[in-house]
């Protein structure tokens, strides 16, 4: 006979840990709604009347009966509680090193691109054995992404960066699934995702990326759009220098603090205006409907590969050691 699956495959990481919850819940249900039940049937049949005329005997109550029926559940839920938020905590909060991929989802598909240039339609293609950092937004309404094999899920919103992670564990094809109705053809937003051995998906990158790495694809956009002329490596432009910026904290003309994040950087070319550096005039004009969202992933990754270096940090060379 055919094996019957009642779960998805345990092909991450995660996916032990969710149905460890998972099943913990299940059990514990089981046994209260057992518990109750029979022992709503055992006092019925125990204190039926028996007769016609026959009156019950008051109770006046037990505290320590009260106490042990409300210190237990509490007990129960804290319990729950801790072991939950420690899970969502491990979900919500991706490694230190992590394969970054970005996605873009849109009525009806799912458009992946990796930091070599590759990209995709319907399909991304991981290693096994790594942990895959999305980072995610969405062309026209609210998606969602939803691999059930990784147990994994995230909301993936217009206008906004959500992030997701997983390390897969199995090479194979797995189900990519919007879990969020997204119009008439939501059902038809499908993909998959194929997670190959370190030596197949080498091989299936060295195919060819085409138009050069996602930050090289960035340069070319930036350099088109003319930011070059005002965002200079040498802090002498109009704006501030985008060298070494990303995740480091901007001062803002109001005083306040905020790290250049992706979210920051997007919200910088689309509403300049929102957050202005401190020492600097609102001058920049937005970019918003000028460039796709896939564009503004590319110039997100072209500013994240500017790393400072000691000549260029202050636009000044930096001082050759002195000589014994």
């Amino acid at each position: 006979m055919p094996q019957i699956q009642i779960l998805p495959t345990q092909a991450s990481t995660m996916a032990p840990q969710v149905d460890a919850l998972y099943f913990f819940l299940v059990a514990l249900t089981a046994f209260f709604t057992l518990l109750i039940s029979g022992m709503v049937v055992y006092f019925a049949i125990k204190y039926r009347r028996q007769s016609t005329d026959e009156a019950g005997v008051p109770i006046h109550g037990n505290m320590t009966l009260e106490a042990t029926w409300t210190v237990i559940p509490l007990l129960i839920v804290l319990f729950i509680f801790g072991w939950s938020a420690s899970l969502f905590y491990t979900m919500a909060r991706p490694p230190a090193q992590t394969l970054d991929i970005y996605a873009v989802g849109k009525q009806w598909m799912w458009k992946f691109q990796h930091p070599d240039g590759h990209a995709e339609v319907n399909e991304l293609h991981v290693p096994v054995g790594t942990s895959v950092k999305l980072t995610m937004t969405s062309q026209d309404v609210i998606h969602d992404v939803y691999i059930p094999d990784f147990r994994v899920k995230a909301d993936v919103l217009p206008g906004r960066y959500t992030h997701l992670w997983f390390k897969a564990t199995k090479p194979g094809r797995y189900h990519l699934f919007c879990a969020e109705y997204c119009g008439t053809n939501h059902s038809g937003m499908i993909g998959w995702v194929v997670v190959q051995e370190r030596a197949e998906y080498q091989q299936w990158l060295a195919g060819g990326a085409g138009q050069g790495t996602m930050a090289q694809i960035g340069e070319k956009l930036f350099k088109d759009l003319s930011c070059v002329t005002c965002h200079r490596e040498d802090t002498t432009g109009r704006g501030p220098t985008l060298v070494g910026l990303f995740g480091k904290a901007v001062t803002l003309d109001n005083g306040n603090a905020v790290e250049a994040d992706e979210a920051y950087i997007r919200e910088s070319i689309v509403n300049p205006r929102a957050r202005m550096v401190s020492g600097f005039q609102p001058i920049m004009p937005t970019f918003q409907g000028l460039v796709s969202e896939e564009g503004l992933l590319q110039l997100v990754e072209y500013v994240k590969s500017l790393k400072a270096t000691p000549s260029n940090a202050t636009g000044v060379p930096a001082a050759e050691p002195a000589k014994k």
